[in-house]
């Protein structure tokens, strides 16, 4: 036996079928007292609204935007590579996708950024976030719209967002820390942490994680305070050369962002034994480094899944259907041993961060 149908719903709200399309559909243009009588009618006989026949009956086009970064950083060229590769096999599913390239770690372009998206077409954006509340009123004006917004990679402020995807940063920096203190097997140490923004949620929960686990479980380490660097490769690479200079008594670096290339470098021209060192992201650079023994560990946090769970969480909030079971995405690991033999083929392309 079929389910009720669309004018089921609109006898049984005393309307128009034309109006309780409009309603089921969210088209606009409606009395607040009959979309009040046809979503009691929906509730009342258990209506299900077909989402492909209404998009294919509208010729519906979902048109996305993703935020990212702009810059050299090797993760998001990574993450831009695999959301242009999704979006070329979505395209048959009338999926339209925009990038839209934001200053890395700049609170006033991103927050002009989403003010700029209020006067576009979209249907649902992820945007790779900051914390500031400077990006709350954008941010409103755009779920005020009907848009969709989602986190992507770092977290926006939380209650001006849907959902978001991306590792536990907290555990990925416990997990650096365990790794770290574990490799001390005891020793008196001494760990010199880079960040690109303490701006940047990502990098100052993994910052915390890393913090908390060597504060209660390896007192003999003391964590230095983070030296900031946006990311820059020829900064870190300053940094890293002053902190790694002789007689340091550095023993670990942990770096929580991107711009590896500087570091890998500076860690390269350091004479006798070299500090541990934990980075995150594998990406052509990052994985040479682990083959020649100038970095011990890579937690990365595959933006290939995290970019295709963007696309099907945007497409269920548009439709506004429940969101799809999403288990937590944890971190991967990899040392020397465990390195995939062609790590994303041609995406993994020489890049310079």
């Amino acid at each position: 036996m079929s389910g009720p149908t669309l004018s089921d719903v609109a006898d049984a709200a005393g309307v128009s079928y034309a109006t309780a399309d409009r309603v089921i559909n969210k088209r606009g243009n409606v009395a607040q007292k009959s979309i009040d009588k046809v979503r009691d009618a929906v509730t009342r006989l258990g209506y299900v609204r077909n989402v492909a026949a209404a998009n294919l009956s509208r010729r519906r086009v979902y048109r996305l935007a993703f935020l990212i970064p702009t810059g050299s950083n090797a993760f998001f060229n990574r993450v831009r590579d695999h959301i242009v590769q999704s979006a070329n096999h979505l395209s048959a599913d009338s999926i339209s996708v925009e990038i839209v390239d934001v200053s890395a770690f700049s609170v006033e372009a991103l927050q002009n950024s989403i003010g700029d998206l209020a006067d576009l077409d979209f249907d649902g954006v992820a945007i790779v976030g900051l914390q500031s509340r400077l990006l709350e009123h954008p941010l409103a004006e755009l779920r005020a719209r009907g848009v969709a917004i989602i986190g992507l990679v770092s977290d926006l402020p939380t209650n001006f967002r849907s959902a978001y995807i991306g590792i536990d940063n907290r555990v990925a920096g416990r997990t650096a820390a365990r790794m770290t203190g574990i490799a001390h097997a005891g020793r008196v140490g001494a760990i010199q942490t880079f960040a690109g923004s303490m701006d940047a949620r990502d990098h100052a929960e993994r910052l915390q994680g890393f913090r908390d686990v060597i504060t209660a479980d390896f007192p003999a380490l003391t964590v230095l305070d983070p030296i900031l660097t946006k990311d820059d490769p020829a900064v870190l690479y300053e940094a890293a050369c002053g902190a790694l200079q002789a007689g340091s008594s550095v023993t670990a670096v942990y770096n929580v962002g991107a711009g590896n290339v500087g570091l890998i470098k500076a860690i390269s021209k350091t004479s006798g034994t070299r500090p541990f060192c934990v980075v995150h992201e594998l990406v052509a650079h990052s994985k040479q480094a682990l083959i020649d023994n100038h970095i011990n560990l890579v937690i990365d946090q595959r933006p290939d899944v995290e970019v295709n769970r963007a696309f099907a969480l945007l497409r269920a909030l548009i439709d506004d259907r429940a969101m799809p079971p999403m288990p937590d995405l944890m971190p991967t690991i990899y040392v020397r041993d465990n390195l995939p033999a062609d790590t994303l083929n041609t995406v993994m392309k020489a890049q310079t961060t």
